[in-house]
């Protein structure tokens, strides 16, 4: 989960680490040992959302910003692999059948390159911390 010790003082890996070991071999090849802590915590209704939420985030900041789970990587492989992460966390809930956390996400993404379009990251900002709330407060729907 997102913190480095477990409950009985075992070391477990953060949701940054599984997203940088489901990312595939050829991102794997690029994640940052400890990559800290993730933005968003624990409070969503699912695990599965909270991985997403950091995934495609992770994916934001390949295109946008610096990642976290990641590095060692030029301009070119940071925009694919950016794309990839966005992929991972919507394959995964689509397959979950969560397809009103999809059609968040979707909206998000798409909002966010709009925003740094028009040079405006505020918004972009704005609609992370929307989207986190939208999605912890709302069921899964399958």
């Amino acid at each position: 989960r997102a913190h480095a010790r477990g409950r009985e003082g075992v070391a477990s890996v953060s949701i940054l680490g599984e997203l940088g070991a489901a990312a595939g071999p050829a991102l794997a090849a690029h994640a940052v040992p400890d990559p800290g802590p993730a933005r968003f915590d624990g409070n969503l209704l699912t695990s599965e959302r909270l991985f997403v939420l950091e995934a495609v985030y992770e994916g934001y900041l390949m295109h946008y910003g610096t990642p976290r789970a990641f590095s060692g990587m030029d301009d070119d492989l940071r925009l694919l692999a950016g794309d990839a992460l966005y992929a991972l966390g919507l394959e995964r809930l689509a397959v979950a059948g969560d397809l009103e956390a999809v059609a968040e996400l979707s909206d998000l993404i798409s909002d966010c390159a709009r925003a740094h379009a028009e040079d405006r990251p505020e918004l972009a900002e704005a609609r992370w911390e929307e989207s986190a709330r939208t999605l912890s407060s709302s069921p899964p729907r399958r």
